[in-house]
């Protein structure tokens, strides 16, 4: 019992440090704008570089994965201070298991910001972040994955689909034949599930794809029309 309520306070506190809603914090600073009002209606990195510009969307993407690494490498220890916690649970390493709850935590926090009336972004750079916490290494060849798909077509929702679904298949595909220390079962069942988060969380960009109508980043300047 103990061991779960410090997992929750865990996962509360890396809740409201992914609730810090920095897009909508950039556009009221640079534009004196709430961006959810313009462009995609997202309060997301894609949005403020569309809006805000190269300078605010960069800006607003390193914070954003900072604090799914925050709570994934820093905060979920804390969970760990007082020696409650089992070794592990069933097939989890209780230290990953923790590590995905508290990014969870934060994920969650940038989708239903409590500092934002719970209107955020959708996740996707946050999650990056998380498995950043986790393991460095894929996540980095799945964002390489984002880049191309990215500079290639200008969709950043497709770009964000294709780098979840190359995620687990370069995590895996590491541990197999590279032996990669630190990947564990825990984590590779946790990587077949990003791609299902974050394709859910794209529904209506999969629909606009379809019908040819969704919006490609044409430039990284601030938008004109704000």
């Amino acid at each position: 019992m103990a061991s779960f309520l410090i997992v929750i306070i865990v996962m509360f506190m890396s809740y409201l440090v992914g609730s810090i809603p920095t897009a909508v914090w950039a556009g009221k600073l640079t534009l004196g704008i709430d961006i959810r009002e313009y462009g995609s209606g997202n309060a997301g990195a894609t949005n403020s570089f569309r809006i805000l510009g190269w300078k605010a969307g960069v800006l607003v993407s390193l914070v954003d994965i900072g604090k799914g690494f925050v709570a994934a490498f820093y905060i979920s220890q804390l969970a760990f201070v007082f020696d409650l916690m089992p070794d592990d649970v069933g097939i989890w390493n209780i230290e990953v298991l923790v590590k995905i709850l508290a990014g969870m935590g934060a994920v969650i926090g940038h989708i239903y910001p409590i500092f934002a009336g719970f209107k955020g972004g959708k996740g996707a750079i946050t999650a990056a972040g998380v498995l950043y916490g986790l393991e460095p290494l894929s996540i980095t060849l799945a964002l390489l994955v984002f880049l191309i798909v990215l500079f290639t077509t200008r969709y950043a929702s497709m770009a964000s689909m294709l780098s979840s679904v190359s995620y687990p298949i370069i995590l895996i595909s590491l541990g197999y034949f590279c032996g990669l220390d630190g990947i564990d079962k825990s984590l590779m069942v946790f990587s077949l599930m990003v791609p299902l988060f974050i394709i859910s969380k794209h529904t209506s960009n999969i629909k606009r794809l379809r019908e040819g109508t969704e919006n490609r980043i044409q430039s990284f300047s601030p938008s004109k029309g704000v």
